[in-house]
């Protein structure tokens, strides 16, 4: 605990830690459920789902500009609501961030057995050991690998969608648009999914030089690359095959690119797979560690927690116990329905938590809010923030009708939760 985080992410990093967490981490596995539920009108959801993110992103961004902390959303949490806010908000992310990373190994699996046959459980934790080396190792390896993945996966969905585009269908809009909104509103909660993580970006705030600029520049930007990627990919897939080829496969983009690619879809799209999943992998990671090294410093978890490696500059006992919680996850029913809302309400909650956080700051602290150097007004930030408080609850509530077993699963771990922190965790002194 001699040293500090160190400064080793660029704004490429950035852009490609925010956009690379949510591109490929759901557009593999999100589709094909979507779909079944959705239809045609996942067109229109896609689109929907973007807004609240941008929503968010704007808050996020905001935040970022005042108060750059690395796990931003438990810290600001922590200072601009209250402690027991931000404990139970990350307690539920403790328990999501696992479950994320056996959605993603889940997938990855599922293609690499399109072209061989392994072992799913042994190889998703062969993966969760080079993730947790790449991390020990350094944030700046971390994140250059992260930059180099996803600059390779953009061109491997750059020709996805040139091979596709002799096909794009533009009487798909008005198809989706005649279903009507109940298509929509189901779809809505999976495809919320899509645009999960770009907030990646303002949670290594105090490993980015310049951190008041850099960091709300990245979220824009990784915003608008997420969304272009994703509409394109989205409508180019729907083309092909449309809603019910894609609602039938349990490989939906492969489905795609074999009606535009023949034989080489599946080379094609294992390589996206592989890349897009490893590097969201990576990214969650990363971040997981993070809370856990921000909850050990502040007191809540044990302090351990909050220890640096001397050499490498990053949270190595935060990171082994990063590994060892999803490790754990390995024992989760492997539902993906289940497990993709599991992921869902916590992120929804941590969104609720950061905007509660940032309305606070513009009403209660102008002298925050003066250090920020995005200039929103106060009475802005505020309207943002309750619009955002008010997505975060509409959106985690509507996966209810879909599947109500995520919601017993993170209640009973809430409860657990809270249970730590009146016993133990107010005991527990803070890291220096």
């Amino acid at each position: 605990m001699t040293e500090q985080l160190r400064r080793g992410v660029r704004l490429i990093d950035l852009v490609m830690l925010g956009a690379g967490t949510a591109i490929g981490a759901s557009i593999f596995s999100v589709l094909g459920p979507a779909a079944q539920i959705g239809h045609e009108a996942i067109l229109v959801a896609v689109v929907l789902a973007a807004l609240p993110m941008i929503l968010f992103g704007m808050v996020y961004a905001y935040m970022a500009s005042a108060v750059p902390k690395t796990a931003a959303s438990f810290e600001w949490q922590r200072m601009f609501t209250h402690p027991l806010i931000a404990f139970a908000i990350v307690w539920l992310r403790i328990l999501s961030n696992a479950v994320v990373m056996i959605v993603l190994g889940q997938v990855l699996v599922m293609y690499l057995g399109k072209v061989i046959a392994i072992p799913a459980k042994p190889v998703m934790f062969g993966l969760f050991c080079a993730v947790f080396a790449l991390n020990f190792l350094g944030v700046a390896i971390a994140a250059r690998t992260q930059t180099i993945l996803m600059l390779m996966l953009l061109v491997v969905f750059a020709v996805f969608v040139a091979a596709g585009a002799p096909s794009w269908n533009p009487q798909l809009i008005p198809q989706a648009l005649s279903l009507g909104w109940t298509p929509v509103l189901a779809a809505l909660p999976l495809m919320i999914q899509l645009f999960l993580g770009i907030e990646t970006t303002t949670e290594v705030g105090e490993e980015v030089a310049d951190p008041k600029r850099v960091v709300p520049l990245g979220l824009a930007l990784a915003v608008l690359l997420t969304v272009v990627v994703y509409v394109s990919i989205a409508f180019t897939a729907m083309s092909l095959v449309g809603a019910d080829g894609l609602a039938a496969s349990d490989a939906p983009l492969l489905t795609a690119a074999e009606a535009a690619l023949g034989g080489w879809a599946t080379p094609l799209i294992v390589t996206a797979a592989v890349l897009a999943l490893s590097k969201s992998m990576n990214a969650v990671f990363l971040v997981f560690a993070r809370f856990l090294y921000a909850m050990g410093k502040a007191g809540v978890l044990p302090a351990p927690l909050a220890a640096i490696h001397p050499r490498f500059g990053t949270p190595h006992i935060a990171t082994i116990t990063a590994f060892g919680a999803c490790c754990l996850g390995l024992f989760l029913p492997s539902s993906l329905l289940f497990l993709l809302l599991a992921v869902n309400i916590p992120t929804m909650m941590k969104y609720l938590g950061s905007c509660l956080a940032a309305y606070n700051v513009a009403t209660k602290h102008p002298e925050v809010h003066a250090e920020a150097r995005l200039r929103f007004g106060r009475t802005t930030v505020r309207v943002l923030s309750v619009l955002g408080m008010v997505a975060a609850v509409v959106i985690a509530s509507l996966g209810f009708g879909t599947d109500w077993r995520p919601y017993a699963l993170l209640a009973g771990w809430l409860v657990l939760g809270l249970a730590y922190y009146a016993f133990v965790a107010r005991k527990v002194p803070a890291a220096a």
